[in-house]
């Protein structure tokens, strides 16, 4: 059976829970990272050396990283085409967004939410929030803007490129920051809310 390393609260451990709601992939999962620790154990880092969360585990010994890589593996093993598709052109449109929601939009997005959330009041860079905040809105309205055709960013389904951006718009829309109007981005946030696995495992206040 898949097992998944990694604290459930984590948003990178969020993704790999509900894509493995959404395929019925069975697992187990143990508590590594934040305050649990265990990730710098020594059996850990021969799997991770980079001490971070996620980390899968199969039955055979086949250990891998990195959570958009995982989102890949598991679409391409558990019968998860729909989410990955195998025709060239549109898994390389999934790819794109995968790329972007972790090279590109992750970054200040994670500079509101630690800041925000995980720094004590009286020492948070406020200014670096600001800056953070212009940044992700002129990121969230390149989404928006692909939102407008299509109901999820590569078409009529959904991918794992919503699976991976999808925890972030939740961020987005319950950090205490100020927001624009973008419909298309919160009607696609309303849509994904009515996944069962997005609803189960992605929207718990954030920690």
């Amino acid at each position: 059976m898949l097992k998944i390393l990694g604290r459930k609260t984590s948003s990178n451990v969020m993704k790999l829970l509900w894509l493995c709601e959404d395929l019925a992939i069975p697992y187990t999962r143990e508590d590594f990272g934040g305050p649990f620790g265990r990730t710098h154990e020594p059996d850990y880092l021969a799997k991770n050396p980079n001490a971070l969360v996620p980390t899968i585990e199969e039955d055979d010994g086949f250990t891998l990283y990195e959570s958009n890589a995982i989102l890949r593996y598991l679409a391409s093993t558990r019968g998860g085409e729909a989410l990955y598709p195998t025709d060239a052109r549109k898994r390389a449109k999934v790819d794109q967004w995968l790329d972007w929601q972790l090279g590109t939009n992750n970054r200040p997005m994670t500079v509101m939410f630690l800041t925000l959330i995980r720094t004590p009041e009286a020492e948070r860079n406020m200014t670096a929030v600001a800056r953070a905040r212009d940044e992700a809105e002129a990121l969230w309205r390149i989404v928006e803007a692909q939102l407008a055709a299509h109901p999820y960013l590569c078409g009529d389904n959904l991918t794992l490129a919503d699976i991976a951006l999808g925890i972030f718009v939740h961020r987005w829309f319950v950090l205490p920051i100020a927001r624009p109007d973008l419909p298309h981005l919160a009607a696609w946030y309303a849509r994904l809310k009515t996944h069962k696995g997005y609803a189960d495992n992605c929207l718990a206040p954030l920690v």
